[in-house]
């Protein structure tokens, strides 16, 4: 029996009786082509299906979703991978002792099972294993850990896992392998598929990790030196949208009006890359001729001339073209208010695209790696694929600053239903404030009263947006931005409308939400 839930105002949740209908109903749902679908996310008993509202109603998907069959069998799947296991997990005594096990029969249990990808998701490269032995159904843990290591073997629910890269999560720890499982140099790049039969094998050596490579040097007639990057200094485009269902996340800027304005100001396509700061506080050397402009959070920016120390500085307003030389810097300071500035560069950013796209994932490391202090980024420079600069624009809006409300319009769903409508009511009357662990990932949120659920338990992993309002055991909301995970156990109280996550990127820590429910037609 199916049921569908509201996800967001772009999405619904297909809801299944069981991982295996669940299974059976992506095929079904691939085959149909419904109008207006844009992606789907396979998880443990949900699809979630993202739709383009401008081509097919929330109500009319519904309806069409509800009178979709289950395929006969599920999409196959072919392959065998030994995944070898140091079994040193910081959490292996505690899952032991909530199995009512001891922990060498842990192991052994582990090891002897045979796991099934069922689906993927969370991350790029992770693979949700459905195993045979029933003694593994694992409670997560009540809040998640902010860094969990690659190579992570985990269990959740009646799932295990291997974590692809760090990243935050709520999966209980037992051991560490060191095969990869996601290489962009491997063809296909994630290990593990749905369908895959998977096995673990106990070994005892010490875990070698490979380290990161620098940033490459860069002999180029056009480029920017980083000098100082500030907190965070990313190259940012629009994504990878539609590879949600491999475990990739769209990604993206964090505020992609303000990336179109600044790249409409110099001439670019509204969604080529550019840089994204976070804070401000950046300071940028140009080998070459280029034309800037800069959108967002508001900051006080200059142009120090390259002529020496005597040369005047001139400032630069936000959302204007201006030209910059040969040895020129780009001062950008503190943000005044909002907290992510949008850098365009004529002409765009001479890197390759990591599967389609220039887009940093912080959460999955795909895409350039952060910039760091002495980087040299390469430009296609002022004279490549310029447009007519647009010489009008809108009055700037302020951007909330620390210390300031800002009111978001949310969509109740898909797990409504797990809260008290005391929770229902607080999430909306009360004001919540942006935390100093707030990242892409997600914006971390506190507020005097924490929501109480209605139900205890576990929700089996679902697929969640960008927006979507995640409330783990300890009732603080986790807001979702781009680089969130793909799928995930704690239940989703609502979601951000899509025209209000913008201004969800560019909250600072110290700003406060008030939550309203949007109205619908």
């Amino acid at each position: 029996m199916t049921a569908v839930l509201v996800a967001a105002d772009t999405a619904l949740l297909l809801e299944a009786s069981d991982l295996e209908e669940s299974m059976r109903l992506l095929p079904a749902l691939v085959a149909a082509e419904l109008p207006g679908v844009t992606e789907l996310v396979p998880a443990a008993r949900t699809i979630l299906v993202r739709f383009d509202p401008t081509t097919i109603t929330a109500a009319e998907l519904s309806e069409r979703l509800l009178a979709l069959e289950p395929a006969t069998e599920r999409t196959a799947g072919t392959g065998e991978a030994t995944i070898p296991v140091r079994y040193d997990g910081e959490d292996l005594a505690e899952v032991a002792r909530l199995l009512g096990v001891g922990e060498d029969e842990l192991i052994t249990r582990h090891q002897a099972a045979t796991w099934t990808v069922a689906f993927a998701g969370f991350a790029p490269g992770f693979g949700y294993l459905a195993g045979d032995d029933p003694l593994f159904d694992v409670p997560r843990r009540s809040s998640p850990r902010t860094r969990i290591p690659a190579g992570s073997v985990a269990l959740a629910g009646r799932f295990s896992g291997v974590y692809p890269k760090q990243s935050p999560g709520g999966w209980q720890l037992i051991g560490r392998t060191d095969l990869a499982m996601w290489d962009l140099d491997r063809d296909p790049p994630a290990l593990l598929k749905p369908g895959t039969i998977v096995r673990f094998e106990r070994v005892e050596r010490e875990l070698v990790r490979a380290q990161a490579p620098e940033h490459p040097a860069v002999d180029a007639a056009h480029a920017i030196e980083v000098v100082r990057p500030g907190v965070q200094l990313l190259v940012q485009d629009l994504g990878r949208p539609g590879m949600a269902a491999e475990g990739v996340s769209a990604s993206g800027t964090a505020d992609r009006a303000a990336l179109a304005e600044a790249n409409r100001a110099v001439g670019n396509a509204p969604g080529e890359a550019g840089l994204e700061l976070a804070g401000g506080g950046a300071l940028l050397r140009f080998r070459g001729d280029a034309v800037v402009s800069l959108a967002g959070a508001m900051t006080d920016a200059s142009i120090e001339p390259g002529g020496g120390p005597d040369a005047t500085p001139h400032p630069v307003e936000h959302g204007r073209p201006i030209a910059i030389e040969h040895g020129d810097a780009l001062r950008i300071g503190a943000a005044r208010d909002g907290l992510r500035v949008l850098v365009a560069i004529r002409g765009g950013i001479a890197l390759d695209a990591v599967l389609g796209s220039l887009a940093t994932d912080t959460l999955a490391h795909l895409g350039p790696a952060p910039l760091t202090a002495g980087a040299v980024l390469p430009l296609r420079g002022p004279a490549h694929g310029i447009a007519a600069v647009e010489r009008t624009r809108a009055p700037r809006i302020p951007l909330p600053a620390a210390g300031e409300a800002v009111e978001l319009e949310i969509v109740l769903g898909p797990r409504e239903d797990w809260f008290t409508a005391a929770a229902l009511a607080t999430l909306v009357e009360q004001e919540w404030e942006v935390t100093a662990r707030s990242d892409r990932v997600g914006v971390r949120l506190h507020g005097a009263t924490p929501l109480e659920r209605s139900r205890d338990g576990e929700l089996e992993s679902e697929g969640a947006v960008t927006g979507a309002i995640q409330v783990p055991p300890d009732g603080q909301p986790v807001l979702f931005l781009p680089d969130h995970p793909l799928t995930g156990g704690y239940p989703i109280i609502g979601a951000v409308v899509d025209r209000d996550l913008d201004r969800a990127g560019q909250l600072p820590p110290g700003s406060r939400i008030r939550f309203r429910i949007a109205q619908t037609a």
